[in-house]
């Protein structure tokens, strides 16, 4: 007998859509047939909405319906053929996420992100130890009607025994800093290693008496903040007269110098986090796999620290270890709680389980004025086009997660400086952000110094010394690349235009990023790719093994596009009356717009349901009004984005209770 299920992490449809809680929002299909279970296939909302971290929520249950069927549509199969969905409450055949014996004090959302990493792999579920951490900001409430005890679940697996944990995440650190500078942790992350501007700090001594297990027990978002702000303070005032790296501005010389002792925090809450599930297991790191997932696990340094320091036997984190992962951990857990993993065998053993390219010929016909030539595979010919310059690659299905992964990607030559200026010219980025490689598996070992696989761009290990001045394009100033290892068998085609490279030059390495737009998520499908590739003078896209060679001027004559093409917007359209009248419901309920905010902002409100009234909830906003002078603006921006007459927008962006400090201001 065949079974399919749902696990979809999306904005529960109803009254609580206007908070619009959830971003990066993703649904996953599943098909269980006798003992086989597998993953059909993830999407991504970003990448079918085109709105980056995607936010917009369907407001109504008949809407997500509409889209759900649309979505299954594409596998040729209807909600009818669905026997349950796990994680958004208000959707079809929607079924409690079961928490497993042991973890009631955890919410849903850090289990998932738990098992999406753990649960990869049964027959190493089932046969090796594991400890696992869920390490990203702050859990979302939508699944649960009481607060948690703890936020941040990890585990010990002995041979299929879970014991579970409490653990520590830095994510609110880097949430701190972000609302501190203004970036995204991302780019926080490289200004670290971009410059060597520092500061002496006592990190050990500062995290010492800290904790940030979150839940009612303790304020991990008060201590990351004031942590962050001692740093910032140190820092202005050990930077001042000092000379500093004159490529980077004043204010990125001190954001690089904060970041230094973050990063450095950061690391050593997840070392003792590590220490505390060994001694909690009796188990020892090398007989033992680490599995890291949440926001925090996209921490390359952090994972090679963890795994170097301890010597694990591996490193099973997700591709898609963010809220981008939590519709595969949210349909595990389903799974788990309903049996169907105590035999049946399942191995997500790669990241590609996104749309498919299916529309290479109606969009070569469409771009045909802007088309050279279209032409067959020519090892030779790649070589050429990629040396000391870029070209674009798609192939087959899109990979999951933030990174690219050689499906959706930007290549370049690594031999070459300035084709790092090129990449990040295209895409709109700083131009210290570093680019990462990505190199044949086989000759990982002679560049890098590690010889374990890294399919996913979750290490970052430092490029051999003497290999370093051969590939300037992907080295960071500490000599650290953040690499991806392919094999012949998880993406051939890449491999082998990585083996065409090799062959010619004696590099089996390329420049890898992104193939998508400052602000854009990255492109899906053949038509988004020659958009791109034409809006930004990219000259050669390689096309599901085919070479498509661009026109620099369109032949007849045609107007270049002048934005990212649209993608399926139909779903989100056209909700303005719908979105309106569950506004209008809060307020109709007592709310205060103040209330709403506060109650918007606030996952514990949210899962005090039962006390939760518009007395006491604009009580404690007028409240928070009198102690905190950002509250009107932040509440005047929650109105104008959220409420009638608004157009939606990320909340993260919202400056949250602690403000912003302004950075160091001083000429060079």
């Amino acid at each position: 007998m065949t079974e399919y299920f749902l696990s979809a992490y999306l904005t529960p449809p109803g009254p609580g859509a206007v908070f619009s809680v959830r971003h990066d929002q993703n649904v996953a299909l599943w098909r269980s047939a006798g003992s086989e279970l597998t993953l059909v296939r993830v999407w991504e909302l970003e990448r079918v909405s085109g709105q980056k971290h995607h936010f917009w929520p369907l407001y109504t249950e008949p809407r997500a319906t509409e889209f759900l069927e649309g979505l299954l549509a594409e596998e040729g199969l209807t909600l009818a053929d669905i026997s349950a969905c796990w994680g958004t409450p208000g959707l079809p055949n929607d079924r409690p996420v079961p928490k497993p014996a042991g973890a009631e004090d955890f919410p849903v959302h850090s289990l998932a992100h738990l098992f999406s990493g753990v649960m990869r792999d049964t027959r190493l579920f089932r046969e090796e130890q594991i400890i696992g951490l869920a390490i990203d900001a702050l859990p979302d409430y939508a699944q649960e009607n009481q607060p948690n005890r703890y936020w941040y679940a990890g585990c010990v697996s002995k041979a299929g025994q879970l014991t579970f944990e409490p653990v520590e995440s830095p994510g609110p650190l880097y949430t701190a800093a972000e609302t501190v500078f203004g970036l995204e942790p991302g780019s926080l992350m490289a200004l670290a290693s971009a410059s060597p501007t520092s500061i002496e700090f006592d990190t050990e001594a500062a995290i010492e008496d800290v904790t940030f297990f979150g839940g009612s027990a303790t304020q991990p978002w008060k201590q990351a903040h004031d942590l962050v702000r001692d740093i910032v303070a140190e820092a202005e005032r050990q930077l001042e007269g000092m000379t500093l790296d004159r490529a980077l501005s004043p204010e990125d010389n001190l954001r690089s110098a904060v970041m230094k002792v973050v990063q450095r925090c950061c690391e050593s809450i997840a070392v003792r986090n590590v220490e505390r599930l060994l001694t909690a297991g009796g188990i020892r790191a090398e007989d033992t796999y680490l599995s890291t997932s949440g926001g925090y696990a996209l921490n390359c340094p952090t994972n090679t620290l963890l795994m170097d320091r301890f010597g694990f036997k591996g490193l099973i984190t997700p591709p898609c270890a963010n809220d981008s992962g939590q519709g595969i951990g949210l349909g595990l857990l389903g799974l788990y709680g309903a049996g169907a993993l105590e035999t049946a065998d399942l191995h997500i053993d790669s990241a590609y389980f996104g749309r498919d390219v299916m529309d290479s010929e109606d969009a070569l016909a469409e771009f045909a004025p802007w088309i050279a030539s279209v032409s067959d595979f020519s090892a030779d010919r790649f070589v050429a086009d990629v040396s000391d310059g870029v070209i674009a690659w798609v192939d087959g299905r899109a990979e999951l997660g933030p990174r690219a992964l050689g499906h959706r990607s930007l290549l370049g030559d690594p031999r070459s400086a300035k084709v790092k200026d090129m990449l990040n010219d295209i895409k709109r980025r700083q131009w210290w952000r570093p680019v990462a490689p990505v190199v044949m598996a086989e000759y990982a070992p002679q560049w890098f110094a590690s010889d374990r696989e890294s399919p996913y761009m979750l290490e970052a290990v430092q490029v051999r010394p003497d290999v370093r001045e051969l590939v300037p394009a992907i080295v960071h100033l500490d000599g650290s690349a953040r690499h991806q290892t392919v094999t012949a068998r998880t993406n051939p085609a890449l491999h082998r235009a990585l083996d065409a490279f090799r062959a010619a030059t004696g590099v089996p390495i390329l420049c890898n990023t992104s193939l998508n737009d400052k602000g854009e998520a990255i492109v899906d499908t053949a038509a988004e790719a020659l958009n791109l590739c034409v809006r930004k003078g990219i000259g050669v896209l390689y096309l599901c093994g085919r070479r498509v060679e661009l026109r620099t001027d369109p032949v007849p004559a045609a107007p270049a596009p002048e934005g990212p093409r649209p993608r399926a917007l139909g779903y989100f359209a056209g909700q303005e009356a719908d979105r309106d009248a569950l506004w209008q419901g809060w307020l109709d309920r007592g709310y205060t717009v103040e209330g709403m905010y506060h109650l918007s902002r606030s996952h514990e409100l949210r899962a005090e349901q039962e006390i939760s009234t518009p007395e006491r909830v604009n009580m404690l906003a007028a409240y928070r009004a009198k102690v905190d002078p950002s509250f009107a603006g932040l509440v005047e921006n929650f109105r104008r984005t959220h409420g009638p007459g608004g157009s939606f927008v990320d909340p993260s962006t919202l400056t949250g209770a602690f403000g912003v400090i302004n950075p160091l201001r001083r000429s060079r």
